[in-house]
């Protein structure tokens, strides 16, 4: 495995970890207040970190940042909505559907067909996701926000993909996070949340590890990433969530869900078969 390829399954093994301490903030605070919160701190942190490259910031970058930007937010916006309705794991799970949408929107948008072994891997890590999301066969509200969540996030993964090779991945980040958190506080504006210890800390973390270092990773390693490889890397994410719901809050791990990540898994081995 390539090292852009271990960078992007860090990101997903972060990302599953925060399900947990996002959903359990939420108790507190309304999402998009949780979201402002979020980004905000992150662009800060971007802002500053990117000072110096500011003198590279072109319309272009801004432009293509903005347009990423608002596919992000739709993406944490049905997300941190949907989570209020759902449970960690099953939130996790049905964002990894992202893996079914990006071969289909590559075609569309980077008018480029995913190879052979890229769309059996993404086949198998579908019906890992099968198992894992519908135990009933049946999607409530929350599980509805969640779906469309991931086709959020498959498309800013093709967004990604487009642009990220093109324009400095720091400034097209920082503008993306920047956007989300504007957007974010035009949605949150009027409503109260309680400031505890438990938003305290999913704040920061999430802010620092699930936002700043995980998308400038993205935007970087993207550049030697294709779009479909990235989804199948980004699919572990709802095994990641999974096993940490079981160990954090002790989230039922039935057979049927093992047997999902088994499959999850198979999807990401058959794509490094042909690269």
């Amino acid at each position: 495995m390539k090292a852009s390829d271990a960078a992007l399954l860090m990101v997903a093994f972060i990302w599953g970890l925060t399900f947990v301490l996002v959903k359990e903030s939420l108790e507190f605070i309304p999402p998009f207040k949780f979201l402002f919160y979020r980004f905000l701190l992150s662009f800060l942190l971007l802002f500053a970190g990117s000072f110096k490259r500011l003198k590279y910031l072109d319309v272009h970058i801004v432009k293509y940042g903005i347009f990423i930007g608002v596919s992000l937010f739709c993406g944490y916006g049905f997300q941190t909505v949907g989570l209020q309705y759902t449970t960690p794991a099953n939130a996790g799970f049905i964002t990894g559907l992202s893996v079914v949408m990006v071969p289909f929107l590559s075609i569309v948008f980077l008018k480029k067909k995913p190879h052979t072994y890229a769309l059996f891997g993404v086949l198998c890590a579908a019906a890992g996701l099968f198992f894992l999301s519908f135990q009933e066969l049946q999607m409530n509200y929350g599980d509805f926000l969640i779906l469309l969540c991931a086709f959020s996030f498959a498309l800013h993964i093709i967004l990604v993909g487009k642009y990220s090779p093109r324009y400095d991945p720091v400034l097209l980040t920082t503008i993306q996070i920047g956007t989300v958190a504007l957007m974010s506080y035009f949605l949150s504006a009027g409503t109260a949340a309680v400031i505890n210890q438990t938003v305290l800390e999913a704040v920061v973390i999430t802010s620092l590890f699930a936002t700043v270092m995980a998308f400038l990773i993205q935007n970087s390693a993207q550049r030697h990433t294709p779009p479909t490889r990235t989804a199948v890397l980004f699919a572990m994410e709802p095994v990641f969530a999974a096993v940490c719901s079981f160990v954090l809050i002790q989230e039922a791990f039935t057979i049927r869900k093992i047997a999902g990540c088994i499959l999850i898994l198979a999807g990401m081995l058959i794509t490094e078969m042909k690269k």
